[in-house]
């Protein structure tokens, strides 16, 4: 991890004030989130996560999410060019999807792999080269945050608090410092934020 020419690990996810990546009533319950998720901030934010990245890890629900939506955004000439930046970049990249479940990826460019997040990492890092991307797959970010292989973590922070829910920070992580690389305030109280991690 300190060879400065190795692949960094970034992960992007948005929290509410209390620090939930979905309410209470499940993964669909996103009102805290969703409408933050179309401001200049959110989108000027959504085009820096993928800059250098050359790998997307994301886990299966995500997964089936994201290549349902993305690529119709990055055939969509009416789109936010930054929202169709990111989806072209989703579509044409190396796309690694853990999962239990998947025997064979449904989309280009994607393998399917059963097993721990830090070890995909691990066979990521001594592979190739560019940044891997973790984006708003949760379950995958948790993981890499306990075995502390994340070196950015860009994180938009939405002003509601849902009251319930998971939280990404949980107790028993290990101590880390985070230096910051860029804070932005968006028009309806949203801060893009951007940390690196000290090692």
């Amino acid at each position: 991890m300190n060879n400065p020419s190795a692949r960094r690990v970034t992960a992007n996810i948005s929290l509410t004030l209390d620090g939930r990546y979905h309410g209470p009533a499940g993964p669909g319950d996103l009102g805290a989130i969703v409408p933050y998720a179309t401001t200049e901030t959110a989108r000027d934010h959504l085009a820096r996560i993928h800059e250098g990245a050359t790998t997307a890890l994301l886990g299966r629900l995500n997964a089936e999410g994201f290549l349902g939506y993305w690529p119709m955004v990055a055939g969509d000439e009416n789109a936010d060019p930054r929202d169709r930046g990111y989806a072209k970049w989703l579509v044409g990249t190396e796309k690694v999807v853990l999962s239990r479940t998947l025997t064979e990826a449904p989309w280009d460019r994607t393998r399917v792999v059963d097993a721990p997040a830090a070890d995909v990492v691990a066979e990521l890092k001594a592979t190739g080269a560019g940044d891997i991307l973790v984006n708003s797959s949760a379950s995958v970010i948790k993981a890499l945050l306990a075995a502390d292989l994340i070196d950015r973590l860009h994180l938009m922070i939405c002003p509601e608090i849902a009251g319930g829910g998971p939280r990404l920070f949980e107790d028993g992580l290990p101590a880390s410092r985070w230096t910051p690389a860029l804070q932005e305030t968006g028009e309806l109280g949203e801060i893009a934020m951007v940390y690196d991690r000290v090692r």
